[in-house]
């Protein structure tokens, strides 16, 4: 720990595996669990198939299928929202079908999104041409199925949105089918301390589980399922064929698709499970700029010296680059910062959280004056103030990381009963 090193066994990565993913075994195997219902699907343009045909357009043209309403995490059903845009609910153009957004006012669906479709949209303003349709549209769905993109990281909204999304589908009688996708930085590594619940859920981070996981949607789903919902949902998930634990994402032959605008690459989900955690100080993680979370710094930082002091370090499975960018939206828009690139040499040793950790530290040592901590959502996302009370302490990032491990352990053996590879 904190990675399990002894699950790790060797994969070959000039050799890409085919993995068939859980929408492509449904569509294959599973309709009968939508034989005459009502369904609904939340999803992302992360939802597509092997060939990059959209899960919507696979399940709105299957004659066995009938689709009945959408449901979007943060940035929409297509990408289209910016982040917290809210949208109460519109009329696909292309599908003309109810869109619900599932981020921003709602986070947990309405009642009335599920079981009184119709009467929920009337009940808006309905002065404005084709936002209410003419006629019922559908009363209710009868099936929830989930089918997003997640990048094995705590903070990152979309399982929160599925949890959300089971709990209450349980209360309203709606099943719930989840198509499961890799995590994308590997299913064995875990880092970062366990969230302190329920005083520090949120939606950045609703139940204990570590910074990174090492889970898959649909293991995610079932241990959820078992050990934080007062009402069960009716939960089926669908498993991937092909996929192993120690696969990166780059492992297989599936095509990357952008899980969300900030999120461009494999590289960026690599660093985020710890460059995530400047968002809670006044350095900029690389919003604003081609290379999100993977840059890092502030008008006030030495690109030249901050880099030397990092390398000193000798950090395992990476490197520091000087560099010098402006962000064009987000932390110091427009302003040239100073800081450094992650290059990450060897992904296996590499670790991002007690990395970032060690970022974080160097900077607040050499620009006392100028680095401060946004403390309550610093604390918000580390999902406990232990972390950065430790480090305002002085204490070694090694031993802040050894202070998980007992934790690590015991989440190990916790999920074991939830793993379906």
């Amino acid at each position: 720990m904190p990675s399990c090193k002894s699950d790790r066994k060797a994969v070959v990565p000039q050799r890409q595996k085919k993995i068939k993913l859980g929408i492509e075994v449904f569509l294959e195997n599973h309709l009968d669990l939508v034989k005459g219902k009502r369904v609904g699907l939340i999803t992302n343009p992360t939802g597509v198939d092997s060939h990059l045909k959209s899960t919507i357009e696979r399940m709105y043209s299957n004659p066995q299928i009938n689709l009945v309403a959408l449901y979007g995490p943060e940035h929409g059903v297509r990408g289209n929202a910016q982040a917290g845009e809210y949208v109460s609910f519109y009329m696909d153009e292309k599908y003309k079908i109810p869109v619900f957004s599932l981020y921003g006012q709602s986070i947990k669906p309405a009642a009335g999104m599920l079981k009184n479709i119709d009467e929920y949209m009337r009940s808006f303003d309905t002065e404005n041409t084709g936002k209410i349709p003419e006629s019922s549209i559908v009363e209710k769905v009868d099936v929830m199925i989930f089918d997003i993109q997640d990048v094995g990281t705590r903070i990152y909204t979309y399982i929160a949105t599925m949890a959300f999304c089971m709990e209450a589908s349980a209360e309203n009688g709606v099943d719930v089918i989840i198509l499961d996708r890799p995590n994308p930085i590997n299913g064995i590594d875990m880092e970062g301390p366990l969230l302190q619940y329920p005083e520090y859920s949120s939606f950045v981070g609703l139940y204990p589980i570590p910074v990174r996981h090492g889970m898959t949607v649909g293991e995610l789903a079932r241990f959820f399922n078992a050990n934080y919902f007062k009402k069960k949902a009716n939960l089926t998930v669908i498993p991937m064929q092909g996929w192993e634990r120690e696969m990166w994402y780059d492992d297989t032959s599936l095509p990357w698709v952008i899980p969300s605008p900030n999120m461009p690459s494999i590289h960026t989900a690599t660093v985020y499970p710890g460059q995530v955690f400047l968002e809670g100080t006044n350095v900029s993680e690389g919003r604003g700029t081609t290379k999100p979370f993977e840059l890092f710094g502030a008008p006030w930082i030495d690109g030249y010296d901050i880099t030397k002091r990092l390398n000193e370090l000798n950090l395992p499975g990476v490197k520091f680059r000087e560099a010098w960018f402006t962000p064009i939206f987000s932390k110091y828009k427009g302003e040239l910062c100073g800081g450094a690139q992650i290059h990450i040499k060897d992904r296996n040793r590499y670790r991002p959280f007690e990395s970032s950790l060690h970022i974080i530290k160097t900077i607040k040592n050499m620009y006392p004056a100028f680095f401060k901590f946004h403390t309550r959502y610093m604390d918000k996302i580390m999902g406990t103030s232990e972390v950065r009370e430790a480090i305002e302490k002085g204490i070694d990032i090694k031993d802040i990381v050894k202070s998980h491990k007992e934790d690590l352990n015991n989440f190990h053996n916790l999920r074991k009963s939830y793993l379906l590879y």
